[in-house]
């Protein structure tokens, strides 16, 4: 089968796009985080088509996608009190939002838990692709588990090739990293994995918010909690602290084939540097981080060192990344 990228702003694609999908196919597509690999969500065979292609734990959950507030109800037990609230102010966007599922909702899409991932995203593709299915659509990030999620059409085709059958192109992703996930089912609301809506902002919301993480032997509850995601081929190693000490310790290890991906305003020269971003600019940092991790995998390289933000605003969701792909390797300068 060969995969074919067609231009997500025609109509006539969009809805050759929902057939598919509809018939139990899959189709990547843009959103304003990353591009999605979507089957229809009430389907168990169709989504079981997800983790075939993604070659996916079976116990990581998937996010349902919706066009409409109206189309939350059938797939919940019930709407809990913030969610009016958080979907006026963050839907369309990239905020998803958990609560208890409905018997509608196929166990595999929720890894058998008994509550269900939603978001709106903002993307006028995605948004167009939803209403033509007629109905949620499941998708995790278009690419093979693990691996830097795709921004752009030609990176899920090099990703995905032959193992789908339409890509729809919306061009490059705004923000660049997945949505928040936001768990309001229980009595305080808890991000489960950071993203393109920050803690301050739904602090400032909500009044209250908490973090949680899955245990290493327990299911995870949201994509992203579990599993080394976003890694590139070469071992990876995340440097955090002060820029100036983090940039140092990065020149100090640069030799033979080692490269670094480092922010703008410290990057010195060398074939092997990859540009991430100025210090401060965690939108810009967001943005580029999957495309500058794709670049790197193009290099002949042994290793790499990444310069990691700070946690402030959506630093903590680019910094939450880089550290998933580093898995154990961390490294920790100054008084961070």
């Amino acid at each position: 089968m060969e995969t074919v990228i067609l231009d997500g702003h025609n109509q006539e694609n969009i809805v050759l796009c929902a057939d598919v999908i509809r018939q139990g196919g899959l189709v990547a597509f843009p959103t304003e985080t990353v591009y999605g690999l979507g089957a229809d969500a009430l389907s168990e065979t169709a989504v079981a088509g997800i983790f075939a292609a993604k070659n996916r734990q079976e116990d990581n959950p998937l996010i349902v996608h919706v066009a409409l507030k109206r189309d939350v109800m059938p797939l919940v037990a019930e709407i809990p009190a913030v969610f009016e609230t958080l979907a006026e102010k963050y839907w369309p966007g990239p905020l998803t939002l958990i609560m208890k599922k409905s018997g509608i909702i196929p166990d595999n899409v929720t890894a058998g838990l008994d509550t269900v991932a939603i978001r709106m995203p903002e993307h006028p593709t995605a948004l167009a692709l939803i209403l033509a299915c007629g109905g949620p659509i499941a998708a995790p990030s278009a690419n093979p588990s693990g691996t830097p999620s795709p921004t752009n059409a030609l990176h899920v085709k090099a990703d995905l090739d032959g193992r789908i059958q339409y890509i729809l192109d919306g061009g490059s992703c705004r923000v660049g990293l997945e949505s928040t996930v936001l768990d309001i089912s229980g009595t305080v609301p808890r991000i489960l994995r950071p993203g393109g809506v920050t803690y301050d902002e739904l602090k400032t919301v909500l009044g209250v918010v908490d973090f949680e993480r899955s245990p290493d032997n327990e299911a995870p509850r949201s994509p992203g909690m579990k599993y080394r995601h976003y890694a590139p081929k070469a071992p990876l190693t995340a440097v955090l602290g002060p820029p100036s000490e983090t940039a140092e310790y990065i020149m100090s290890r640069m030799s033979g084939r080692t490269a670094a991906l480092m922010f703008d305003d410290y990057a010195f020269d060398n074939p092997f540097v990859v540009t991430l971003g100025a210090s401060r600019d965690h939108a810009a940092q967001a943005s580029c981080l999957f495309g500058a991790l794709r670049l790197l995998d193009s290099m002949d390289i042994s290793e790499i060192y990444v310069q990691t933000p700070d946690e402030d605003g959506l630093g903590q969701a680019v910094a939450n990344r880089i550290k998933k792909a580093a898995g154990n390797n961390i490294v920790v300068l100054g008084n961070r």
